[in-house]
This record gives C-alpha cells, structure tokens and sequence, in this order.
C-alpha cells in the first residue's frame, strides 16, 4: 500500500538526477514535439495516434532525457507511485517444440537448457510461499510449451486454487496458445492474469520464429482478454528489429491494450540463433522504456529480463523512465539481482510497493 511518503516523489528531481544527459540542447522543433505530446498525456488525459507516436521516435538521441522525464510524468499521473511486485517460477523448463530464435528452452537448439517435468506441487508451493514473504502480489507459473494438453490443463488448474488458497497471492500462467475451450476453463478456474507475448511485431515475427504464426500468438491474446482474464504481454527488444518495427508493434499493443507489458531486454543466450547478437545500449534501453510509457500510459510496465546486463548498475533510470512494476528474483533460465537490490532501489526513491489494485 502506498506510504505517507508516496507523494513526496519529486518526478522532476529524481529524472533529472537519474537520467542520461544530453550531448546537446534541444531544437525548438523537438521541444515542440515533446511539448505537443506532454500536452495529449496529462492535459488532455489521451492516447497518442500512431502519427504523434512516430514523431518521438524520430528524435534525436538528444532527447532521450526529456522523454525520460515526460514518461515519468505520465506514469505518476496515469497510474500513481507504487510499485507493484511479482515473482515467476518456471515450473516446466526446457524441451520446447517451438523455434524462438532467443530461447534457451527450445528443443531446436543445443543449448545448456535441458528438458526437465513440471515441478511437484511441494516445489510450487514453496516458490509461491517465498514470492509472498517478498512482498509479492503475484505468483506466475510459467511453462516451457507450445499449448497446454489435457494432462497440463488439469495440472495447472489444481495448482492454481491451491496457490492462492496458501499464499493469498494472485495467480498468473503463462503455458503457450490456448484453444477458446482452454481459456474459457482457465478463467473459470481462478488464473488471474494470463501471459502471452507478443515479443515483437508483426513484421519482424517470422524472422524470430516459424514454427508459429504471429496471428496465433495475438489469437490467445484476444481470448484470455474475452474470457475476462488479464492481458499480460510482454515484448523482447534487442533482436535485430528496428526503430520502424518497434513502432509497429506499439501500435498493436495499443489495440490489444494489455493489463501488462513486462519489458525484456536480448539477454543473447548460447546455442541460440540470436547468441552472438550485441546487447542493446542502456541509453536506446532508457529511451524505449520511455516510449513504451507514453505509448501505453495506463498499463503496468514492468521490468524484466535483460535488464541487468543491458542497463547494469544503471537501472534505477528504468524506474525514472516510465516502469512501475518489477520482477524480482530469477527469471526463467537467468539469473536476476537479489531482492534485496531491487528493494533498495525502491527505497532509495521513495517508491512504494503497492498492492496490485493500486497499479491498475
């Protein structure tokens, strides 16, 4: 819950202490870009259009701190100061049939990640226990799949009644391309939020993956929204897309409106397509998390993989550009920073861990 100390977030302060600093002053024309979209965010209280969108991405990396601050802004107006928590297990690892390009778990590669069964439910509930005593407020229990078959349906939903009923949290799942039937029995058996990314647009899609389409992934997407599940969709920048697909891809997020986009970063895994890919500047880092904040001003934009390698030590700018919501702990097959790191840094800005109703 937010603290007697929520509202003495200084938004101008800490953005200016904790973002990269321009090699230049702007122009007139870019202050008057950014002006024209401050002016749609907290004044008119609207999304941008595809075209104002694309004039922020045009400019200069000059102004990636005055994005930086707007979304900040945009993030304190639209959603408040609190930061919402969650941790992930991964609960089936490896042996994947699918052929995404950046995966460890996919059985196409060779790679370090082997095929391992699903966890007993004394190893998922002890996760979920230790997710709760952080401060959590939800619990995502991911599966390495291309769809759930009838066996993993059942398990999933015995785990997920059993999950809340011992910890109190909320329970997330992400487990690949559901049928309708399969998302109709899963909202009606408690999962909370659904996790299913698009990663990248359109466009880009079939040169990350083909062993499925785009279409499928977004099909999934619009069934766990029908069902009155909460969208989670999260993307993985740094893959080769460029600044034109990124937009793309903001924009059909736009329509899809998401609860959550979890932002990852290419953490190049070995044996993998993308393994020998450069990792993403932390500045192009800072002003795409800005972007996808004035894109998606209401939505819960969290911090997820890469994040450590590609912005290091400065990742407290992340949370002065736009994110309020982090996963803590590991991640599927990497490693995160403690807990203990990412609670510091909260406390070192004064940002309160809020309970999931308060970031909504």
């Amino acid at each position: 819950m937010p603290n007697d100390n929520s509202t003495t977030i200084s938004s101008t302060l800490s953005v200016r202490s904790a973002t990269p600093l321009s090699s230049r002053a702007l122009t007139s024309e870019e202050r008057a870009v950014i002006r024209s979209a401050e002016i749609a965010l907290l004044d008119e209280k609207r999304l941008l259009s595809p075209e104002e969108m694309k004039s922020l991405v045009e400019l200069d990396m000059a102004a990636t701190s005055a994005l930086a601050s707007l979304a900040h802004e945009v993030r304190l107006s639209w959603c408040g100061p609190s930061v919402e928590i969650e941790g992930i297990l991964s609960a089936k690892t490896g042996g994947c049939p699918e052929d995404c390009h950046f995966c460890s778990q996919s059985s196409k590669f060779d790679t370090p990640v082997k095929a391992t069964p699903f966890l007993d439910t004394d190893e998922v509930l002890t996760a979920a226990k230790e997710t709760a005593a952080l401060g959590a407020s939800e619990f995502c229990i991911v599966l390495a799949i291309r769809g759930p078959d009838e066996r993993t349906m059942n398990r999933i939903l015995e785990l997920v009644p059993l999950v809340k009923e011992k910890t109190g949290l909320n329970v997330a799942v992400s487990a690949g391309i559901l049928s309708p039937e399969q998302a109709v029995r899963f909202a009606e058996g408690g999962v909370h939020r659904y996790n299913h990314n698009l990663e990248t647009s359109r466009s880009f899609f079939p040169s990350i993956v083909t062993t499925h389409s785009y279409d499928e992934r977004r099909d999934t997407c619009e069934l766990v929204r029908e069902n009155g599940m909460e969208l989670c969709c999260g993307v993985l920048l740094g893959m080769g897309e460029t600044d034109e697909q990124r937009l793309e891809l903001l924009v059909d997020l736009q329509a899809l409106d998401p609860q959550e986009v979890p932002l990852n970063f290419l953490n190049p895994r070995p044996g993998t397509p993308l393994g020998d890919r450069p990792i993403m500047s932390a500045l192009e880092a800072i002003r795409w998390i800005a972007m996808f904040r004035l894109a998606l001003p209401s939505t819960i934009l969290r911090f997820a993989g890469g994040r450590e390698v590609t912005l290091r030590e400065l990742q407290i700018m992340g949370m002065t550009s736009g994110i309020n919501a982090l996963i803590v702990g590991n991640y599927l097959t990497t490693l995160g920073r403690s807990p203990e790191e990412d609670f510091q840094m909260l406390k070192d800005l004064q940002m309160p861990i809020g309970a999931l109703s308060v970031a909504l």
